[in-house]
């Protein structure tokens, strides 16, 4: 049944026009939906997995671990809820929150690009450039800086800018995860593995000196955090996965063919047989981003933290930043020869660089989504592609600022110091999220759609976690302003 509108009361509106109603797509196979949450894997890599949790380990040892596995299983259940109203709606989860309210519009434009803008991760992979090829200061401005404009030159050249996406995704994913378990199997020895199990009976504890922002940061980065979580509704609106079948694709304005794209979505009736596809849809999705997500990201957190443990914990005096991964290949070159140093340097540039690909596509493909939605809906001229596209160069040309002005304040461009900004913004966002999903999906949303007991007690465990740590870091850092 199609072209009605969804009444007010089952799908609201706010200022956004109606959704229409549309019969719900019979789910494909299972292998046809893999990719999105490889994405989201993606952009995880490079901040608390090869970062900020590795950073924690060889400070710490395993006594806030347990933080870590807390977090990635929470941003599982809180990704499924994200997934859950896109499934239904074929819509953005913001789109969803702007249907309550059309203030959200700023409110998460605001928090998708403050945090974001911090060039970090171009920054980290800047950094290790320099040591496989040389230079110094400027030297790692500029690789950073063009490592920022390949990133931008590839998606813009690809003609489906998702596919692009996944296809760079899958390959350096691949390849990040064969080194890494090359150099685990080299470097990780049983009595490592003994100390991770027994550091997660600190359960609750953290660790004395550790800075609340760091903590934070590193719950928000156990798997993607902040507005990235929410880009999981845009790719799998991209990958066509349920109503998202009905939404159309951003494609290159050089390379591709403009696609209409629906700015508001589809819902369907709750006949039996639109209920048995959505429990189908519901089961695979799920499934996908259990093995995609979920179990790479436990593996990655934990493979590369026993790597950070077993090659740089007891070296005394490091400096500050990135100089616990360097002391890590430095330690892999002395035990297995120079070329292996240059592996574990190339891996972790890779992983960097997957991470900025990503952030830069996820922030910009969340920007236009919103502005699109709510302020140009009915603009011929600005098509979602051209505003990605706007969007895109203009983050990239901040980021390019940023880093070039790292020239005169060297603080501001530290890769680590750019990390715990980003991530600790990033975790209070996380809190108005998660409570606006609960209202969500909880009360909008009928019938079977709506969560379940258990997933209804994850998500307020989500809050309440997220929220606590919010509150402290705010508690403790708010007064240091005025001082």
């Amino acid at each position: 049944m199609t072209d009605r509108p969804v009444p007010h009361e089952v799908i609201p509106c706010d200022k956004l026009p109606a959704a229409q109603y549309r019969d719900l797509p019979e789910a494909p196979a299972w292998k046809k939906l893999l990719g999105p949450s490889v994405l989201l894997l993606g952009l995880s890599l490079g901040s608390g997995e090869f970062v900020l949790w590795p950073y924690i380990t060889y400070q710490f040892g395993f006594v806030a671990f347990w933080a870590c596995l807390v977090g990635v299983t929470t941003q599982y259940f809180i990704n499924m809820e994200i997934e859950r109203w896109t499934l239904a709606t074929g819509e953005s989860t913001i789109t969803g929150f702007c249907r309550l309210w059309r203030g959200w519009a700023g409110v998460f434009l605001v928090a998708n690009v403050v945090p974001w803008m911090w060039p970090g991760w171009a920054s980290g992979a800047g950094t290790m450039l320099t040591w496989e090829v040389g230079g110094g200061e400027v030297a790692r401005t500029v690789y950073s800086i063009l490592s920022l404009l390949a990133i931008g030159a590839a998606l813009t050249l690809g003609p489906v800018v998702y596919n692009t996406v996944e296809r760079m995704q899958k390959l350096l994913v691949a390849f990040i995860f064969v080194f890494m378990v090359v150099i685990f199997a080299l470097v990780v020895e049983w009595t490592h593995v003994v100390d991770m199990i027994s550091g997660l009976q600190h359960f609750g504890t953290i660790p004395e000196g550790m800075e609340l922002p760091l903590l934070l940061g590193a719950l928000a980065f156990a798997g993607a955090g902040g507005t990235m979580n929410l880009a999981q509704s845009n790719y799998i609106r991209e990958k066509g996965y349920a109503m998202g079948r009905f939404a159309g694709r951003l494609t290159s304005p050089i390379t591709g063919r403009e696609e209409a794209v629906a700015d508001v979505g589809m819902h369907f009736e709750h006949t039996e047989q639109n209920l048995r596809r959505w429990r189908d849809w519901w089961r695979l999705a799920d499934r996908e981003h259990q093995v995609n997500f979920y179990l790479l990201s436990v593996l990655s957190l934990m493979m590369l933290s026993l790597i950070a443990y077993a090659t740089a914990r007891g070296t005394p005096d490091l400096a500050e930043g990135f100089a616990f991964i360097r002391a890590e290949g430095e330690y892999i070159g002395s035990r297995y020869g120079g070329w292996m140093q240059h592996a574990f340097h190339w891996m972790g540039i890779a992983i960097l660089l997957t991470t900025e690909l990503g952030l830069l596509d996820a922030c910009a493909r969340i920007s236009t989504d919103i502005i699109k939605v709510n302020w140009l809906r009915d603009n011929k001229t600005w098509t979602d592609s051209r505003l990605y596209y706007a969007l895109l160069w203009t983050q990239i040309g901040i980021g390019c600022v940023i880093m070039l002005s790292g020239l005169w304040l060297p603080d501001l461009t530290k890769p680590l110091v750019l990390f715990v900004l980003s991530a600790s913004l990033n975790g209070g966002v996380m809190l108005v999220y998660s409570v606006l999903l609960i209202w969500l999906n909880k009360r909008v949303l009928g019938g079977s759609l709506r969560m379940s007991p258990i997933r209804t007690i994850a998500m307020i465990w989500a809050c309440a976690f997220f929220g606590y740590f919010t509150l402290i870091t705010l508690q403790k850092e708010v007064p240091r302003l005025f001082q």
